[in-house]
């Protein structure tokens, strides 16, 4: 007499034993979404989809979309508690604002010109629940965005800089006199900083949330224009330009990769022993996977000027991957840089 067996459709087999499901298909060498390990999903960028921002960008990837909005707001120095004005513009490159390249990592951090926000929308996935607090996913993402904007040294602060050169207008009137360029040169100042409001909302939720946002991030600023800005003295304000605009100097083009490790052996609490069973890196991994992976790590590249250049490396539980899957993993990062990049063009 033969034991009567269950053939399950494969979508309640997922929904009742997700974990053995995947294990199933890896073993046949395939995800259970079709994809192979080192395979991404599809990726596609688009510029502009906002028309009342100075910069925005639509990402798309897979079934995560993400939208992002950048809209810049004059700060004056006034209102800037911790304001440490310097002299000329040449201490502000040279000093300890300058930084590396003169992209001004002090000023960026200590006066927050760069503000970063993310929103899970309601209905965007199974989880986000309508009238409730920022998720801690949400809160999390727009701590890594933050973090990521000031080590990358997306933004120069040149650029957020309003100025205030009264020798512009003194040197014509007075025909260029040396003493009188001299005396000028002493008075130019900031007068207000632009301030970057870097707004993200997640139309639809399907995994790997940080490298689709961060390509929106990179994507927005590169669109980002400014109005041009000069200060007025009868007024005493700043005043913009309705007509000229002047785009931000993004420097590089840093893009992140994330990968899950899946587990032979399904995982409690307790950190798996290194070597415990087989183990698969599951590149971009989708919601499911990630649910169902204990480790992750996402490397941010930059290959722009033709060597790659790692600008963060980020690792979350798991003992499985050691420096030499590390190191490996850092080509696979390398590829997705040139897909990002066409994507971006």
């Amino acid at each position: 007499m033969t034991t009567p067996t269950i053939d399950l459709p494969g979508p309640i087999f997922a929904k009742l034993a997700p974990h053995p499901y995947q294990l199933r298909a890896l073993s046949r060498g395939a995800r259970t979404n079709g994809r192979a390990t080192q395979e991404p999903r599809a990726l596609s960028i688009n510029a502009s989809p906002l028309s009342h921002a100075h910069g925005s960008a639509l990402v798309r990837l897979g079934d995560t979309t993400v939208l992002c909005g950048v809209r810049g707001e004059l700060l004056p120095v006034e209102q800037i508690p911790q304001f440490r004005p310097l002299g000329g513009e040449e201490e502000y490159l040279e000093g300890e604002y300058g930084g590396a390249g003169g992209i001004g990592r002090g000023e960026l951090r200590d006066y927050d010109l760069l503000v970063p926000n993310i929103e899970l929308a309601t209905g965007s996935a199974p989880q986000f629940l309508p009238g409730v607090p920022p998720t801690a996913l949400a809160q999390t993402l727009s701590t890594r965005v933050y973090s990521l904007l000031h080590a990358a040294g997306l933004v120069k602060a040149g650029d957020l800089r309003v100025w205030y050169r009264p020798g512009e207008g003194k040197k014509q009137e007075d025909g260029g006199m040396e003493g009188v360029e001299q005396e000028v040169a002493e008075e130019d100042r900031v007068v207000a900083y632009w301030v970057l409001y870097i707004d993200l909302l997640f139309l639809s939720y399907d995994g790997n949330p940080f490298d689709a946002a961060w390509a929106a991030v990179v994507a927005a600023l590169r669109d980002t224009k400014l109005p041009v800005t000069r200060w007025d003295p009868d007024r005493e304000m700043v005043v913009c330009s309705r007509a000229e605009e002047r785009k931000l100097n993004i420097k590089g083009l840093p893009v992140a990769c994330s990968a899950a490790v899946f587990m032979e052996k399904e995982q409690s609490e307790a950190v798996t022993v290194a070597g415990d069973g087989r183990n698969w890196i599951l590149l971009d991994p989708d919601r499911l996977e990630e649910t169902l992976c204990k480790e992750m790590i996402t490397i941010v590249v930059d290959c722009s000027d033709g060597e790659t250049r790692i600008k963060s490396l980020e690792k979350q539980g798991g003992t499985v991957l050691g420096r030499e899957l590390i190191r490996g993993f850092v080509g696979v990062a390398e590829e997705r840089w040139a897909e990002v990049q066409m994507a971006m063009k």
